[in-house]
């Protein structure tokens, strides 16, 4: 049971105040606008060090206020009781595990897995490629600490590469050296997506036959790069280095990548409801909370956040009923939803209003 409590102050909309989270499953329920995905928000970060809603530290705190802070105590696999704290100060953000500086973000994601649902896993579907590409990015980050450094060190050559190419160095030699580094790390990403996705086809294609009733679909990735020699990749390069110098960027590369969904190798977005495709953004989070549990024998926390709204209650059935094993469950409702039944004989539920709560 990761989440023991959580401390405000100046926290958006929250009141200044402690939680008490000793629950295996908490339900927040309220009308729009009180305060309860701003307390998701608040676990979010004590995972993974960031907000889910901003990158600006400064909009997240209270109005009239420019400083705020969030403190979170949390069992490790040890059951040993752990404090987190995420400070915002003269503009400055500050993490900090049990007292001590956090550098690095990825120290965090190992002590307290989340696996968030919300409205704008939509982007998973029908968004950029990017925001697919995040996914799965996300999905091996949160088993793997080494693919965070290999995806951060693609990302500072393919910076320091489209410098040079937007400068229009064409004579500098340093792009020689930093089109090998470029290869050698793109390619490191690569077959770790490939493998990643390979595994995940595994949990997601069962999942969504057993609650849509459609088979064969399926997550599909296609690298940008379709050779798997360094040389013939820098061969490919070279004939397009003029191209890339006319345009100022890199234009393959895993940042290029393409993730789709097919149905018996057929575009399947393109065609499905949109009722369909709410419930691939739903089970992608499903099947990544599986899979990750696959990957590391361990079980994470959920954050969902009114995401049984738009289902029709057959589908609202069926989903529930293939809920992946969890730690623990936060799950956001409205008053009027019927979250009475799905809650359990530990289940704890707070009423939030204006930033308070009661329960």
């Amino acid at each position: 049971m990761p989440f023991l409590s959580v401390s405000y102050t100046n926290f958006r909309n929250i009141n200044d105040g402690t939680i008490d989270f000793c629950y295996p499953e908490v339900f927040l329920v309220g009308s729009n606008g009180q305060g309860k995905s701003n307390i998701l928000e608040s676990l979010y970060m004590s995972s993974y060090g960031s907000s889910f809603r901003t990158r600006m530290d400064a909009e997240i705190a209270r109005t009239g206020t420019r400083e705020f802070s969030v403190r979170t105590v949390f069992k490790d696999d040890r059951d040993r009781n752990n404090s987190f704290s995420y400070l915002f100060r003269q503009g400055k953000k500050r993490i900090e595990k049990n007292s001590r500086l956090i550098t690095d973000r990825k120290e965090l994601i190992s002590d307290i897995p989340c696996v968030l649902f919300n409205h704008d896993d939509m982007d998973f579907v029908n968004g950029s490629p990017e925001r697919r590409r995040f996914f799965v990015d996300q999905s091996l980050s949160m088993y793997d600490s080494d693919y965070v450094d290999i995806l951060r060190k693609y990302k500072k050559i393919l910076k320091s590469r489209n410098l040079i190419l937007k400068n229009k160095e064409t004579s500098n030699e340093t792009l020689e050296i930093l089109d090998l580094q470029f290869v050698s790390a793109g390619l490191e990403v690569i077959n770790r997506r490939k493998k990643a996705v390979w595994n995940f086809n595994w949990i997601f294609s069962k999942l969504y036959e057993e609650v849509s009733g459609i088979e064969n679909v399926s997550i599909n990735y296609f690298p940008s790069w379709t050779h798997n020699s360094i040389d013939e990749i820098l061969s490919n390069l070279q004939k397009k280095r003029g191209i890339e110098f006319s345009l100022g960027t890199s234009i393959s590369g895993p940042h290029r990548d393409k993730i789709i969904f097919l149905k018996d190798k057929n575009d399947f977005v393109g065609t499905s409801s949109m009722g369909q495709k709410r419930l691939l953004a739903l089970l992608l989070r499903v099947s990544q909370a599986v899979f990750y549990t696959k990957q590391t024998e361990k079980l994470p926390v959920l954050l969902m956040d009114d995401v049984l709204l738009e289902l029709d209650p057959e589908k609202r059935r069926k989903f529930t009923s293939v809920l992946p094993d969890y730690d623990q469950l936060f799950c956001t409702f409205l008053p009027g939803e019927p979250y009475e039944n799905y809650k359990k004989s530990r289940t704890k539920i707070y009423e939030i209003s204006g930033g308070s709560w009661n329960g």
